[in-house]
């Protein structure tokens, strides 16, 4: 069953990573139904790729698109081998910065959405007694980062989702997997939304960040998203694949460095923001 060619639905694949996991499946022979709120953008991929990838218009957030992106797989392909739930948003702002509206934003496209799609697949994958649920987290699904609160929580919510759902469908045939890239050099960081009010207070700690992640797609330390539609291939096609897995050796640091961390000694070396 690891040998086979699969039937691939990918959420996200305008850019960055969707379009570089959505484009190596269909050069690898496999088919797949690359997904997108604006499918224009995957034009050209079509155009590439006639025999293996096919397009639908997919916002997240709409679960009458989430609806018939899983009935577009199924008169296309027959079914839905691997699931890839790939399509986020990030928003920057301090804790305290950011409003429920802000919040409830995140939760909606990082957390809610690859809900709905997965228990959508769910049916269908466990009556052919095999498939792969896969979500595309984040390192910050397991460490923190200031101004990233809102994006933190929503990924960490997922992990937690993750490793439900991976106990529950135990003997299934049915795995799922949460995947935590590093950086890569994707428009991510410049598609990021932010809290509307910039609070001076958190200035000194959260702005230094922002203009790193702003900045992403051209450090020089961001990987290239081939890299990461490679890995997530090779993991497929593997006979044990793992709940959770970093990709990119930075993304193993940083979680490593993460697990080390002695908040104790960080917090009493940072000043406590002035009330304001």
């Amino acid at each position: 069953m690891r040998n086979m060619t699969r039937r691939w639905l990918i959420t996200g694949c305008s850019t960055g990573l969707g379009r570089a996991l959505a484009e190596a499946v269909a050069a690898s022979g496999q088919q797949v139904l690359a997904t997108a709120r604006r499918p224009e953008t995957l034009e050209d991929l079509r155009d590439r790729y006639p025999r293996t990838l096919a397009t639908c218009v997919l916002d997240v957030r709409d679960p009458d698109d989430c609806h018939n992106a899983v009935h577009a797989a199924l008169a296309r392909y027959g079914g839905v081998d691997v699931l890839v739930n790939n399509a986020g948003v990030g928003h920057f702002g301090a804790v305290e910065e950011v409003t429920d509206a802000d919040l409830e934003a995140q939760i909606a496209v990082n957390l809610v959405a690859p809900w709905r799609l997965t228990r959508l697949v769910l049916p269908l994958m466990r009556a052919q007694g095999f498939g792969d649920v896969v979500m595309v987290s984040s390192t910050v699904g397991r460490t923190a980062l200031p101004g990233l609160g809102a994006y933190a929580a929503a990924k960490y919510a997922l992990e937690g989702m993750v490793e439900t759902l991976a106990l529950e469908l135990a003997g299934s045939g049915v795995h799922v997997m949460a995947i935590e890239p590093g950086m890569y050099a994707t428009e991510w960081g410049a598609s990021l939304t932010e809290s509307a009010e910039h609070l001076p207070a958190y200035a000194s700690v959260v702005e230094p960040m922002r203009a790193g992640v702003r900045a992403l797609k051209s450090l020089p330390v961001a990987n290239p998203p081939e890299l990461f539609a490679a890995e997530v291939l090779r993991l497929i096609a593997a006979d044990e694949r793992p709940v959770r897995t970093p990709v990119g050796e930075d993304a193993w640091t940083m979680l490593l460095d993460a697990a080390q961390r002695d908040y104790t000694a960080l917090l009493n070396a940072r000043p406590v923001p002035a009330a304001v």
